[in-house]
């Protein structure tokens, strides 16, 4: 009797496995991680390296894993922020899957760390299926690539715990029409939060770290409706205590509450991740 294995489905089936196994070990530790999905160009590593100083400089603990298929580009730029930062180059692979994330991990991250930002491939089709463990996916889209990008990548944006759209200070000369992107991304994932950001101007700045922050201290992501969504919305309470102002970030969606608080010093028990 000959029997018809679906290959693709069985390689998600295992990095599904793995990436509940990390999630639950990270989160044992304390650490929260944060899985930023875009196009290239979209101005996703512009806006960490700005999110990345602001965590510094509220003595937030945070590092960052930046994916390309070549150059230390990105990690170098990264690395000003004064974060850890570590470059992973997949040979060609468009996207990271948890075993290499988990590899890169072992021996790396800092013991301390509270918030770990990876940033994927610039990609919005191959990581969109791929649960990297992490406990808030957030996905990018700029001004300049047009209303219906949600509508044209499905998966990326309807799998999305919150939705970033960037250089929105190009939005007049680009004729963006916000109200058309909103409707896009709602078709796809209903109650998602958009925030507007440009890291020319700092709109937005912090957004993505209070939201992060969030999750650290338990609140409950926005869980897409999407059918076979990987479930994002585990409970990361650790009765951490982070206030944090969050300014006016220009925002839409489900209204969530993001109060946090300050402290940042609490003793986890060490993870091997090897």
């Amino acid at each position: 009797m000959c029997r018809t294995v679906d290959l693709r489905q069985a390689v998600l089936a295992r990095n599904d496995d793995d990436a509940r196994r990390l999630r639950a070990e990270l989160a044992a530790r304390g650490t929260v991680v944060v899985n930023l999905l875009s196009s290239p160009g979209s101005g996703k590593t512009a806006l960490l390296e700005a999110e990345l100083g602001l965590a510094r400089e509220r003595e937030v603990p945070v590092a960052a894993l930046t994916a390309d298929l070549a150059t230390e580009n990105d990690a170098r730029r990264l690395a000003r922020s004064g974060a850890p930062v570590k470059q992973v180059l997949t040979d060609g692979l468009c996207h990271l899957e948890t075993a290499m994330l988990r590899g890169h991990l072992a021996g790396w991250l800092p013991p301390d760390t509270r918030l770990l930002f990876v940033e994927n491939v610039g990609n919005l089709v191959c990581p969109a299926s791929y649960d990297l463990g992490e406990s808030l996916r957030v996905v990018l889209a700029s001004v300049t690539e047009g209303e219906d990008k949600p509508l044209k990548y499905p998966t990326a944006f309807g799998l999305a715990n919150l939705v970033l759209v960037t250089k929105a200070d190009l939005a007049v000369a680009a004729q963006f029409d916000e109200a058309a992107f909103l409707a896009s991304v709602a078709r796809v994932n209903p109650g998602v939060e958009v925030v507007f950001t440009s890291a020319r101007t700092g709109q937005g700045a912090g957004a993505l770290l209070d939201r992060a922050l969030a999750v650290l201290a338990g609140a409950q992501v926005h869980r897409p409706v999407m059918a076979g969504a990987h479930d994002h919305t585990h409970d990361h309470s650790h009765d951490h205590d982070h206030t944090h102002d969050h300014g006016n970030n220009h925002s839409h969606g489900n209204g969530n509450d993001h109060a946090h608080a300050g402290a940042h010093d609490h003793p986890h028990p060490a993870v091997d991740l090897s």
